[in-house]
């Protein structure tokens, strides 16, 4: 599924394209249990405030009303989203781009944007939200549901962020962590347009936002999260919670404990 070329391109800047790594099929399926969770289990206010907000929307009156679609963990939720994020073609990509010999899954997230005002997302980095020791032994996949591009507000990446490490953000209890935004100005970033199908990865130190979706269609986005087992998180979503290996076997690491039982304490087995 990826070149030498590719992994060049992937390391130099940060992200890469896949085309078509799901197929309009699976795509389909995949967007009917999706809507099925966006109208029962989402949650519907889940867009980033800030006063970032007033560089990233045009039309005033949008300002305080952008929306954002948003659940954690699909696989709880639907089979064929279990399917997805261990699709083993895609494990086999993403481990032989960060040179790894096991993958293991680390969470999902929905981000999906409505028709004419799907909320916009400041430049930032993913680490605020799950901090890892190594950013480059992370990489985040975007699997898109829908053609997304610069009017349904697409990604776009600060190209070579990567290589900056972790940056501090702006984090309060009225703004989503994100990076000064006249440092990192969302005009320089690169877009990268892609189609339902496709996915988009990138590192967990590459920085990278959107636009508003000022569409007529929805933009929708599943982030699926994947690491080397070994890269140790330090805080944030999903800590301390085991993922599924999806390639290779889960190394033996001193100092990383495995409790598959969360806070339940098994009971011996009954005869």
């Amino acid at each position: 599924m990826v070149t030498e070329e590719q992994k060049r391109f992937f390391q130099e800047n940060g992200y890469l394209r896949l085309e078509q790594v799901f197929s309009p099929a699976e795509v389909e399926q995949l967007r009917e249990e999706l809507d099925y969770i966006i109208y029962n289990f989402a949650d519907w206010n889940s867009a980033w405030r800030g006063e970032w907000r007033k560089e990233y929307v045009d039309d005033p009156q949008l300002v305080e009303s952008v929306k954002l679609v948003a659940i954690h963990e699909l696989q709880h939720y639907s089979a064929a989203w279990t399917r997805a994020i261990t699709h083993p073609g895609l494990a086999e990509a993403i481990a032989y781009l960060i040179d790894a010999d096991c993958l293991e899954f680390h969470h999902c997230t929905l981000h999906a944007k409505p028709p004419g005002e799907g909320a916009p997302f400041p430049l930032h980095q993913d680490l605020p939200f799950y901090p890892h020791e190594d950013g480059l032994q992370y990489v985040d996949a975007l699997v898109h549901l829908d053609d997304a591009d610069e009017e349904t507000g697409c990604i776009k990446f600060l190209k070579g962020s990567h290589k900056l490490g972790a940056l501090e953000h702006i984090i309060g209890p009225e703004t989503a962590p994100h990076l000064p935004t006249d440092q990192y100005r969302l005009e320089d970033a690169v877009s990268v347009p892609a189609k339902a199908g496709d996915v988009v990865l990138f590192y967990l130190w590459t920085i990278h936002g959107s636009a508003v979706n000022k569409s007529n269609r929805w933009r929708r986005i599943v982030r699926v999260g994947y690491r080397d087992p070994r890269n140790r998180q330090t805080a944030g979503q999903a800590m301390g919670r085991p993922g599924i290996i999806v390639k290779g076997v889960r190394p033996k690491v001193e100092g990383i404990e495995i409790n598959v039982y969360g806070n339940w304490t098994p009971q011996p087995a009954q005869a």
